[in-house]
């Protein structure tokens, strides 16, 4: 047992150590008054003294098991009476409660540890903690792909066995012997915390390598160096996007630039477009308000209907309450520059008469 251990035991005995009704599973801080081939009598500051049986002494490993009189120990009562009415009281027990004692501390820290696992079952891993077990669950493992059939699932998690993994105490129940650890959290935590160590470092305007790690809908996940940032769907492309996965891969190598960092939050706003040419910029020139331009229309929206306009490679919107029928994806549109302001990035257009942009078939 190291000194901190005790040290922590010490403390959550002290207010313990006089017990008026003694009861089963009580932890105890006693002082050894006699050693015999029997076991120890324990001086436990009450009427009756304790008794550690030999067979409890066995179960203790010989490094530990080095005792004198005079020593002070933790026990754990486990019989209120044996036939001289003393107390029957563990050392191997208590000492597994100051296991316990860790796995409650660590669940209320927070902190990452690492452990190896030992064997598995169908369920998930076995580690060992201290004179403990704990079980991490397949779903608390950060590489075991979901849905896995049982036989599948069982061949995974003996890739793990004997495998240094991060994991963190996530239920501690020493009544049902439950200590459950997670290996996923860990993982997750430890990478906010690189993530938050990262964010000191980095400055905006930065260009930085970085590999897919994820798409979603509202955007692509990028590690840059042990640390995920985010290019939110709006700084994928110079024009609307409306499928991540039509800009970029998993796995795929790009170059990023850092454009938004939030320390409070612990995120990384990347962008993807920002290193490709500006097309507002490239039609400085080329466009003006009273302008008449075509497109096509490429989507609706609450806001109205969005032109994309070829000739000068940028999308506009035409502002409606009430969409005409006939706006559909793809209709071909003219249409007069109202609004051009390259600095907020928009593009608003007037719509020239409906009539002169579609087929006359289709309006009444």
């Amino acid at each position: 047992m190291g000194n901190d251990a005790r040290d922590n035991l010490s403390i959550f005995l002290s207010g313990m150590e006089q017990v008026a009704t003694p009861q089963r599973g009580d932890l105890l801080s006693g002082v050894i008054l006699s050693i015999s081939s029997n076991g120890l009598v324990i001086d436990l500051g009450l009427k009756r003294d304790g008794i550690v049986p030999r067979s409890d002494l066995e179960r203790i490993p010989s490094s530990e098991g080095n005792f004198k009189a005079g020593d002070r120990i933790a026990v754990m009562i486990v019989d209120l009476a044996d036939q001289d009415d003393n107390l029957v009281v563990s050392i191997a027990q208590a000492r597994e409660s100051e296991d316990w004692l860790k796995a409650q501390s660590l669940l209320e820290n927070g902190s990452i540890f690492e452990g190896i696992p030992q064997s598995y079952n169908r369920g998930g891993l076995i580690i060992p903690f201290g004179r403990l077990r704990g079980f991490v669950p397949a779903s608390h493992i950060s590489e075991m792909p979901r849905g896995l059939e049982e036989a599948d699932r069982i061949v995974k998690l003996q890739c793990f066995v004997d495998r240094k993994m991060p994991l963190k105490v996530i239920e501690v129940d020493p009544k049902r012997r439950r200590l459950v650890l997670s290996e996923r959290k860990a993982v997750r935590q430890w990478r906010q915390e690189q993530k938050a160590h990262l964010l000191k470092t980095l400055k905006v305007d930065e260009v930085h390598d970085g590999i897919v790690t994820s798409l979603c809908e509202f955007g692509v996940f990028v590690d840059i160096g042990g640390a995920d940032g985010l290019i939110h769907i709006s700084e994928l492309a110079w024009r609307r996007v409306e499928d991540p996965s039509k800009i970029l891969t998993v796995g795929q190598e790009i170059k990023v630039l850092i454009y938004r960092l939030d320390e409070k939050a612990n995120r990384i706003g990347l962008s993807f477009k920002r290193l490709q040419p500006n097309p507002w910029e490239a039609a400085a020139d080329q466009v003006a308000v009273g302008q008449l331009i075509s497109g096509s229309v490429s989507h609706l929206g609450k806001a109205g209907a969005y032109v994309w306009c070829d000739e000068i490679g940028l999308e506009g919107l035409i502002r409606f309450d009430n969409i005409p029928e006939q706006f559909q994806v793809g209709l071909p549109i003219k249409a007069l520059v109202k609004v051009f302001n390259i600095e907020r990035e928009r593009l608003e257009l007037d719509l020239v008469e409906l009539k002169e942009t579609v087929d006359h078939s289709t309006v009444e």
